[in-house]
């Protein structure tokens, strides 16, 4: 499909730079795949699901991965990606062409590195120098990696070190928020639970490449970049009953939905799964793992606005953008919330 038909318009005083207190304050507009659309909040979610019901999500923790530095006098910013092993991460570099293979970069707090490689997209292999763990290496140089449409507004800051991260943050690893879990509180938690909502959580890492821009003309010259997750047996055979007892499985964040798909077989049955992925998914897909998705509002032709478009339907999601933007609800991480059951 051509990328141009996922462009809207987006006024930039639409894009959220703080999030709203409490966080489960925040809007949520609710789509579903023939009724009316209905403005809500997401403090309204045990309302506008079933007992029965389970959400999924990504307990992931976001970690310090932006990292600014110097090879000899020119100035290098890194954004990790991926964890390669122990030692190595694969890194988006500002001002890579100052910078080749056999090069050492300088980051704050003595952070030495080594650029190992240079990959065909641009990216490089970063070794990290010494004895002491990279988490403890990048808690001394790193900053909280904000998406840039934030960060090309204000400076990150110390409320963006709890700001950024849920509260089902566990597992080190990602380099940005699994962001429609930003929403949840533990009385909202709570309040689920009393009506009879389940939830679950498994593990994908994010990585900066959720920030890069669809280059291609067509959605089938774009390459995903691939994201390490897992689900673990127990997790599986938990989500299976309860699609076996007629409840449904609401994804919390695109993260949640790309690893369900791509653990789920052809019946619909949701397996283990570890390892990488790199699931595109666009209008036309099947879907086997969720029912439903929690998810904040898009870019304009990102792959994540194909996915909910692939979800719901094109038109319908333009249609739910624009009564978005004209009801004046907040954009992108730190934004407002929709729910979409086809």
């Amino acid at each position: 499909m051509r990328v141009d038909l996922f462009d809207f318009e987006l006024p930039p005083e639409r894009i959220a730079l703080r999030p709203v207190s409490p966080r489960d304050a925040a809007r949520m507009l609710c789509v579903s795949g023939d009724g009316p659309m209905e403005d809500a909040h997401v403090r309204d979610l045990p309302l506008r699901l079933r007992k029965g019901d389970c959400l999924v999500f990504n307990d992931t923790r976001v970690i310090p991965a932006q990292l600014e530095g110097r090879r000899g006098a020119a100035g290098i910013g890194a954004t990790l990606h991926k964890r390669i092993d122990l030692r190595r991460w694969q890194a988006f570099i500002r001002n890579a062409k100052r910078l080749k293979p056999g090069d050492e970069i300088i980051f704050g707090g003595g952070v030495t590195v080594t650029a190992e490689e240079r990959l065909e997209d641009g990216s490089f292999i970063l070794f990290f120098h010494g004895e002491e763990a990279v988490e403890i290496l990048l808690d001394r140089a790193g900053t909280m990696p904000l998406p840039p449409y934030i960060a090309s507004k204000r400076a990150i800051d110390e409320a963006d070190k709890s700001d950024y991260q849920t509260m089902f943050a566990q597992k080190d690893g990602a380099v940005a928020a699994p962001t429609a879990s930003l929403h949840f509180t533990p009385e909202l938690m709570d309040a689920l639970a009393g009506a009879g909502i389940g939830h679950e959580t498994l593990t994908l890492h994010v990585g900066a490449g959720t920030f890069l821009p669809v280059k291609a003309d067509d959605t089938e010259e774009h390459k995903m970049h691939s994201e390490w997750g897992r689900i673990d047996p127990a997790t599986a055979d938990r989500l299976n009953a309860v699609r076996d007892a007629g409840g449904r499985i609401i994804a919390v964040g695109t993260t949640v939905l790309r690893l369900l798909e791509s653990a789920a077989s052809e019946d619909r049955r949701i397996l283990p799964f570890e390892g990488d992925t790199d699931i595109f998914i666009t209008p036309g897909y099947r879907f086997k793992g969720v029912d439903g998705l929690m998810t904040n509002f898009h870019l304009p032709k990102s792959t994540l606005f194909m996915l909910v478009s692939a979800l719901m339907g094109l038109d319908r999601m333009r249609a739910a953008y624009t009564h978005a933007i004209e009801t004046e609800y907040r954009f992108y991480s730190y934004g407002d919330s929709s729910l979409l059951i086809p």
